[in-house]
């Protein structure tokens, strides 16, 4: 599956994104954000969890076991990455991304630093968000309540440390003028704070 890696010098953690229903690695909004994180000296991996003949098939897109095997597969790819090894790692999962991203993280021999979630749907990784151990933040738009509360219902079922912030004014989709900033802001901060002290040795 081709896919976008970049890694600053001296970075300290790797972000894999799971972009949501409908998109994939040239999401504008998911781009963004990678951006940001890449000028905090994170490092990001940007792919397609489908494939176009596999997106044609709209039960894929919802398929949040097979959407978390394709972000496994590649979290173990750049694993292996000279660049990349022994730098923490990071889930930034979209809508049913989201989901994907903490089944993922639930998996007990995958160790996960950080989730971000954006405007995600955390819920319909079911049973599985009691399994994760990585901390986790839920940014969801104030004028989106419909996944506020979703996320609320999940947030319940972590165990893990999780916080939800809200971004005010916002909709599902962070259109809004300073929305995404506000996204990327949170998302940095959040990656950096539960990376620090976590840097391959020499690193």
């Amino acid at each position: 599956m081709p896919g976008d890696l970049i890694v600053p010098d001296a970075a300290i953690g790797m972000v894999v994104f799971a972009h949501g229903s409908g998109s994939g690695r040239h999401s504008p909004r998911n781009r963004y954000v990678a951006g940001v994180l890449n000028e905090a000296g994170l490092g990001t991996l940007l792919f397609d969890l489908l494939t176009p003949e596999e997106e044609a098939d709209r039960s894929n897109v919802f398929d949040i076991p097979l959407l978390a095997d394709r972000l496994l597969e590649h979290t173990a790819r750049i694993r292996e990455r000279p660049e990349c090894a022994g730098l923490p790692i990071g889930y930034f999962g979209a809508s049913t991304g989201a989901a994907a991203a903490l089944w993922a993280a639930a998996e007990p021999d995958n160790a996960v630093a950080a989730v971000v979630s954006r405007g995600g749907r955390p819920d319909l990784a079911g049973d599985r968000l009691a399994a994760v151990r990585a901390p986790t933040l839920l940014i969801v738009g104030g004028r989106d309540p419909v996944v506020v509360g979703l996320n609320e219902e999940a947030r319940e079922r972590l165990r893990a440390e999780s916080r939800i912030t809200v971004v005010p004014g916002a909709t599902h989709l962070f259109e809004e003028p300073g929305a995404l900033e506000a996204v990327a802001g949170h998302a940095r901060d959040w990656f950096t704070t539960h990376f620090a002290g976590l840097r391959r040795p020499g690193g």
